[in-house]
């Protein structure tokens, strides 16, 4: 599994420049103007990993198969979008279908680049949008709650379940704090995200920001950067021209280009791991002659679910998997190295996935 990341904002913050830039296509239109998105894009795009390709290397694999994000670039929301300004509700619906929200706020200044509202404070434009989706959600609840009321006055113990969910959602929103705030236990959290609330999702804040501020930030990514960590959220500064600048030479240029603005990487790998710690995902390999291949499961989970994401018949008919760690397969240069070496182990039913394990798995079909 990989996921899916929204990338919402005001209108001319860079959504649409990063969406290229992050898949190197010019599939979305980036124009001086809101609304130039007018249905969402989707991108999906590889996940770079330096361990995979030391992987393919030992393994002396055929081909390497990164795992992948895939990238939905949503039209501007404006204020009152909640109640059908600008292109309205229908760019509400597509951040529903997504795992986590990339919150793009511009934190750079351009006499040539207009904004909606007519100044740049990346913190209020960050309020704006997120009133508009907790007033979609407050009005999306109140709906629903009351027939779920009358139902679980009758002593209907599924309706009581879900209205008890329903109002710590409502609760919150009328204090003006997002859905994502609630306070779960752990057999809460899938029904409650289920109810399929846009504040209910992670938020990962990207500043963009100018070229020269790309590798320190400034000050307005500073206020963001201290609003998100107030909120429990992620940040990370980008400048989406850069991205998008980078994604146009060849690949070759790439390095110095970026060691040329004091950057060491692309500001893609930046964004991808905040976004993983964000959802709380890590990555297993598989390595052998025909492939090496990245895979992504949640932190936490236990060996047949990590078998589940390479095929649901592996999960069924799990019996054990076979784990070198990461560092262990690189140290010893390949499974027969590090089987010698006493790295190579068996794990049962309840062994944890660690980031970077190199697994195997034994199956009844």
């Amino acid at each position: 599994m990989g996921f899916k990341c929204g990338i919402v904002g005001l209108p001319n913050v860079g959504k649409s420049t990063l969406f290229n830039a992050l898949t190197q296509t010019a599939a979305a239109q980036a124009a001086n103007y809101p609304f130039c998105t007018i249905e969402p894009n989707v991108g999906d795009v590889a996940v770079p990993d330096a361990r995979l390709d030391k992987l393919v290397q030992i393994g002396k694999s055929a081909q390497e198969l990164p795992t992948r994000i895939t990238f939905v670039d949503i039209a501007g929301l404006v204020r009152g979008a909640s109640k059908g300004e600008g292109l309205g509700n229908q760019f509400l619906a597509n951040i529903r279908e997504v795992d986590a929200v990339a919150h793009v706020v511009r934190c750079f200044t351009d006499d040539d680049v207009t904004h909606v509202e007519g100044r740049i404070d990346p913190v209020a434009d960050a309020e704006t949008v997120e009133t508009e989706l907790m007033l979609s959600d407050l009005d999306s609840l109140e709906r629903r709650i009351v027939p779920i009321e009358k139902r679980a006055k009758t002593g209907d113990k599924e309706s009581l379940a879900s209205y008890q969910l329903m109002s710590k959602a409502v609760n919150l929103l009328r204090e003006g704090k997002p859905a994502r705030a609630a306070v779960l236990t752990p057999e809460e959290r899938e029904p409650y995200r289920r109810l399929g609330l846009l504040t209910e999702k992670p938020v990962l804040y990207v500043c963009n920001v100018d070229e020269v501020s790309a590798a320190t930030g400034n000050a307005q990514s500073e206020r963001v950067a201290a609003m998100a960590k107030a909120e429990h959220a992620g940040a990370v500064a980008i400048s989406a021209r850069i991205e998008e600048e980078l994604a146009q030479l060849p690949a070759e240029e790439r390095a110095d280009y970026l060691a040329s603005l004091g950057l060491e990487e692309p500001g893609l790998n930046r964004l991808i791991r905040a976004g993983y710690d964000l959802l709380g995902l890590i990555t297993f390999f598989t390595v052998g002659p025909k492939e090496a291949r990245a895979w992504t499961v949640y932190k936490g989970a236990r060996a047949p679910q990590a078998a589940g994401v390479i095929h649901t018949d592996f999960e069924k008919g799990f019996i054990r998997a076979e784990v070198i760690a990461y560092q262990d397969y690189v140290a010893f240069n390949g499974e027969a190295g590090a089987r010698e070496a006493g790295k190579f182990r068996l794990e049962g039913k309840e062994y944890v996935v660690q980031d970077g394990d190199v697994m195997h798995f034994r199956f009844n079909a």
